[in-house]
């Protein structure tokens, strides 16, 4: 039995995870790589994200992130790693992670008590994490705690953004949705990237979408305008309650009043990033 009120795990981590994830949006990543000679920002993305798991091929990175097509992967893995070494790749990645976030959020902040509390509950909440089937998480379970606080906070955003991602993607199998279907169904629930976002960033082709689009409305998923139907919602639902019931440990180890404080920190941080422009525009909606 839970000791946290309804969904506060994936409330926290819905407040956390944006401050993980801005990175990949931010120029200062491709200015980091661009150093290092990678100047594409599709090759800059999977050495910076797979770079924990070693100097992986493409079929690494393609099982671990799930929704790519495997031929966009097979473009610049292994072969980014002849351009720059995985411990390169992470240092570059850090660096963007400290100039975004000082940027974004301002020095006070980023040198901030809160900012140091953040950092030390994220952390807490991440010692329950577990290893056993999660290869992303546990790639990066393995690297150090970054000293500042703004990076520590970072990198625990980053642990558990991980640990429920591997989570969400044992229960996309279960569900039966291949990743074309995945991202389709979660553009459907109006939370997800824009279909332009997923075909421009993912490797896929608007037939594939269309393709997927059929499979769904054949299993009564879809209806004939693109909506999810109450099948398709009530699976979507229980995806986010499946992935909720595995990733409950590092949530429940914190404790009510911990997860009640770091979803006030990170919706701060969160508020403040976006204002400050994280996101472009149009990355998420149904069309």
């Amino acid at each position: 039995m839970s000791t946290l009120p309804p969904r506060a795990g994936r409330r926290c981590h819905n407040s956390v995870n944006p401050l993980h994830s801005c990175v990949y949006f931010s120029p200062d990543l491709g200015e980091e790589f661009g150093k290092l000679g990678i100047d594409d920002a599709r090759a800059a993305y999977f050495a910076a994200r797979g770079a924990a798991l070693g100097a992986v091929g493409a079929g690494a990175v393609t099982s671990t992130f799930y929704n790519f097509n495997h031929e966009l992967v097979s473009r610049h893995l292994p072969a980014v790693w002849s351009v720059a070494s995985p411990q390169a790749a992470l240092d570059a990645r850090l660096r963007a992670a400290d100039s975004t976030l000082r940027r974004l959020l301002g020095e006070e902040a980023v040198a901030s008590p809160e900012m140091a509390e953040a950092a030390g509950l994220a952390l807490r909440a991440a010692e329950a994490c577990t290893r056993h089937a999660r290869p992303l998480y546990a790639a990066h379970a393995d690297l150090p705690v970054p000293d500042e606080p703004h990076l520590a906070f970072w990198h625990a955003a980053t642990l558990l953004r991980e640990h429920r991602g591997d989570a969400h993607l044992a229960a996309l199998l279960a569900a039966g949705l291949d990743p074309v279907e995945a991202l389709v169904s979660h553009t459907a629930t109006g939370k997800g990237m824009a279909p332009r976002w997923n075909l421009g960033t993912r490797g896929w082709r608007r037939t594939d979408w269309e393709a997927a689009v059929e499979r769904l409305r054949g299993r009564g998923l879809l209806d004939d305008a693109g909506e999810l139907t109450d099948a398709g919602t009530a699976l979507r639902a229980g995806l986010e309650e499946a992935t909720d019931r595995m990733d409950a440990a590092p949530y429940e180890h914190l404790g009510a009043k911990g997860v009640e404080r770091l979803t006030e920190l990170g919706r701060g941080y969160l508020f403040a990033a976006a204002a400050a422009g994280a996101f472009p525009d149009g990355l998420f909606g149904k069309v």
